[in-house]
């Protein structure tokens, strides 16, 4: 097993430019797949998510280059649906482009095969497909009912014009009924049902729908309407800093006093993990914001406070927060987080598992997880990542309160931070008050 082994740190200091978002990545490649027009896409996030988007949409025929020397990348985009009328499709575990391609391809018109890791096969995509065989889908399912691999045939495309989707188990499913309703060249309505959660995601879905010149028509979260248009490039577009990315080193800001200033979000972002901040602030940390920066210290002697927080605004950058309860001042609850069961891992049972190796006390629920710290933390604890780039990051943490710590298998960072543990480093620091 490989593993990286962190020392005990209690210091933190420096600037971070961050890598794009995922998020953000992985959308503009579709959406400018689907376009008419070549799209300059500049800052693509270099990372194995986006990696897999990027060989998806060879297979299916669109046609892109990376720039020389530079993360900017050129999309060709077809203007509609995919040439390539017969793939198979490898797509790791990245959710967002598995249910973003689910959609695309079903609407498509060819025979596609989607398939991924043993992980993503145990990750519920049944919503997803109802809300596409509604508007005339043809997918089967290749294993498990409900569950990927899937297989699309030609659909049926004069179906009905309005769909419903479940909305509390991932927005990624409407965000990926929205990406592809225009190829089906009509007006389509998407009906939520129930409470849609991480609703900042689909918040992105909508203003890069718009910068590729489709507004969506909404009636609250509860209907979405497509108008028959389709997508056209805006020329060149740029990808912000990852914003969940942001919040390892905004909490190592606090942790190790700082100042830690992440560039690349700031207070104009598109992001709803930029919201993060709001939650650190109530912890008692010292936030700064510019438009493109985000900077956060913690003053000498200063203890963190406790929270009781729905997490619905903040899925990924909540897991920080986990963390970040081990320096806290009392119990911390993190509510609205069913979403964590359904991603990389089942991350509410594996972050309960980690705590507690380093201490902790920990509750789990179907959608939240308390903590309570430690009176001291334990060193020299074995970290397990469950093959989740967010367990190995926010786990680097724990260094900073002064004891060292192993991460096994760090290389899943890859998934969307390759360096993310070179950085880390570059801004551990001694242990320095700065007042």
């Amino acid at each position: 097993m490989e593993f990286i082994d962190l020392p005990a740190l209690s210091g933190a200091r420096g600037k971070v430019r961050l890598p794009g978002s995922k998020s953000i990545s992985n959308r503009m490649l579709l959406l400018a797949a689907l376009a008419e027009g070549s799209t300059l896409v500049k800052g693509l996030l270099d990372s194995d998510d986006t990696q897999v988007m990027l060989e998806s949409l060879t297979r299916l025929g669109v046609h892109w280059e990376r720039l020389v020397d530079s993360d900017h990348y050129r999309v060709h985009g077809i203007g509609g649906a995919f040439p390539v009328k017969q793939a198979e499709l490898f797509l790791g575990n990245a959710g967002t482009a598995f249910r973003s391609l689910t959609a695309a391809t079903a609407l498509a018109g060819g025979e596609y095969t989607l398939r991924g890791v043993d992980r993503m096969h145990e990750r519920p995509i049944g919503d997803l497909v109802d809300a596409l065989r509604q508007l005339g889908a043809r997918i089967t399912y290749l294993g498990q009912e409900g569950f990927p691999p899937l297989a699309m045939a030609p659909a049926h495309l004069d179906a009905t014009s309005v769909t419903c989707v479940k909305g509390n188990v991932s927005s990624q499913y409407l965000t990926g009924l929205l990406l592809s309703a225009p190829l089906l060249g009509r007006e389509v309505t998407i009906q939520v049902e129930g409470e849609l959660i991480s609703k900042p995601y689909v918040e992105i879905t909508l203003n890069l729908m718009q910068r590729f010149g489709i507004e969506v028509i909404r009636d609250g979260w509860q209907s979405f309407t497509v108008p028959a248009a389709v997508y056209r490039s805006p020329g060149e577009i740029e990808v912000e800093g990852d914003a969940s990315s942001a919040s390892y080193f905004l909490a190592a800001g606090a942790l190790g006093h700082g100042p830690v200033r992440v560039e690349g979000v700031g207070r104009n972002s598109i992001q709803g993990d930029v919201r993060f901040a709001e939650a650190l602030a109530r912890m008692g940390i010292e936030i700064g914001f510019g438009s493109n920066w985000i900077e956060s210290r913690l003053g000498c002697g200063s203890k963190l406070q406790a929270l009781d927080l729905d997490c619905n605004h903040i899925p990924d950058a909540a897991m920080t927060l986990a963390v970040l309860a081990l320096f806290a001042d009392g119990v911390t609850t993190l509510r609205n987080i069913a979403s964590w069961r359904v991603k990389e891992t089942d991350r509410i049972a594996a972050m309960a598992t980690e705590l507690r190796k380093v201490g902790a006390t920990v509750e789990e629920g179907a959608d939240f997880i308390r903590v309570t710290p430690p009176a001291k933390l334990l060193a020299n604890a074995e970290i397990d990542t469950y093959d989740d780039h967010r367990m190995a990051m926010c786990f680097s943490l724990v260094s900073l309160g002064g004891v060292p710590i192993r991460i096994n298998e760090p290389k899943c960072v890859a998934k969307t931070f390759p360096d993310y543990f070179a950085v880390f480093s570059g801004i551990a620091q001694p242990a320095t008050c700065f007042d």
